[in-house]
């Protein structure tokens, strides 16, 4: 584990997001970090796709919504 300087405003918003996520600021910038890695490895996918393919690799069974 080791430190990573990051800009004011950016903690700020990652503060922020951290907040509405209901996550650690920690687990926040964490988050970003890993999606943007994902995201430059696999330009192709959206966001959505990156997390339904995370979501996948966890088990996770997530319901499908129907609308009509």
């Amino acid at each position: 584990m080791g430190i990573v300087k990051i800009d004011d405003d950016l903690h700020e918003e990652a503060r922020r997001a951290s907040t509405v996520m209901c996550r650690s600021i920690n687990a926040q910038a964490e988050f970003w970090m890993k999606i943007g890695m994902m995201a430059e490895a696999n330009p192709t996918l959206s966001f959505n796709d990156i997390v339904k393919m995370q979501l996948a690799t966890a088990h996770v069974r997530v319901a499908e919504v129907a609308f009509a």
